[in-house]
């Protein structure tokens, strides 16, 4: 919505993926904590064997970009649908007190982290980019303020350290009221918006269609735009995601209007950026990986796009 505003964006390439993710068809967004890793879990293949040696030399200490790859890797070169995440040779006592509630949901989905390893994948988690805002939380269109993961800072960078997105959110919401409270009785009011006019469409029998590109864009992003990426992966992904913004933009003109279908219309337009974003960082870095271009340069900014830089 800020974009199609005129607000600039930037850095949306910076994907943070958490490597732990719970692999249960009962509980697909469970995450579970690093802290784990940080008290001696261990990450292994399916036939037991630990792999992050393989990869740093900081072992499962590595951080969250580096653990991901890897899993992501061994998952890919295995064919394999998980990893694992094995604490069970610690003491139960030690488990249990340092992680009583993973221990007691993984307890009711039949997991005993005493004794078994925990079936993991990496999942999408963080987008350090967004729209961008001054020290106030202003964003480019005037009253228009933006906090949190939506927005960009430039407090992250590449990438994210643990739950500084928490402080952020507590710094930029006292700077944003402040500077609202400063200027309130002196802002101006916009005209109020036209109702919507619903009169020259119709309703869908073809919801369907909806339901389709959501899952299709969830794959091809997953695929293209995910934890590695190349050039091509990212040509491709550029390619269906504009497919699919064309269909969506007939349906949307044609068809009463749904919050399925909205949120698939800004589904698509983020997945542009993110992917546009990525496409002009001829590099490596952070959560920015891509085989094409491993190295990271000397010197290197943030990835700004503008409104009109996109316009044909």
């Amino acid at each position: 919505m800020a974009w199609r505003s005129g607000c600039r964006v930037a850095n949306l390439e910076f994907n943070q993926f958490h490597p732990t993710c719970l692999f249960h068809p009962d509980a697909r967004n469970f995450l579970l904590t690093e802290a784990l890793r940080g008290e001696g879990a261990y990450l292994k293949r399916p036939d037991g064997t630990r792999f992050m040696p393989d990869f740093d030399e900081r072992e499962e200490l590595a951080p969250r970009d580096v653990v991901a790859r890897a899993i992501d890797f061994e998952m890919k070169r295995l064919g394999a649908d998980c990893m694992y995440l094995d604490i069970s040779h610690k003491p139960e006592e030690f488990i249990i007190k340092h992680f009583p509630t993973i221990h007691m949901r993984l307890q009711d989905l039949g997991i005993d982290m005493t004794k078994e390893p925990i079936p993991i994948v990496p999942a999408a988690h963080y987008t350090c980019g967004g729209v961008m805002v001054d020290k106030a939380g202003r964003t480019d269109l005037d009253q228009l303020y933006a906090i949190g993961e939506v927005s960009y800072t430039g407090l992250h960078g590449a990438n994210r350290m643990a739950s500084n997105s928490l402080l952020e959110c507590v710094v930029y919401a006292w700077s944003a009221a402040k500077d609202i409270m400063e200027k309130f009785d002196s802002a101006t009011h916009p005209d109020t918006l036209p109702a919507w006019d619903e009169s020259q469409v119709s309703c869908s029998d073809e919801e369907v269609i909806i339901q389709h590109n959501w899952h299709e864009l969830r794959l091809f992003m997953w695929d293209y735009m995910g934890i590695v990426r190349t050039d091509k992966r990212l040509e491709r992904a550029l390619r269906r995601i504009q497919l699919l913004q064309q269909e969506t933009h007939e349906y949307y003109s044609h068809f009463k209007v749904s919050n399925n279908l909205l949120e698939l219309r800004n589904l698509l337009q983020v997945a542009e950026l993110m992917v546009r974003c990525a496409m002009q960082r001829k590099e490596s870095r952070g959560l920015h990986y891509t085989l094409d271009y491993p190295e990271m340069l000397e010197n290197s900014g943030p990835t700004i796009l503008e409104p009109q830089s996109l316009e044909p």
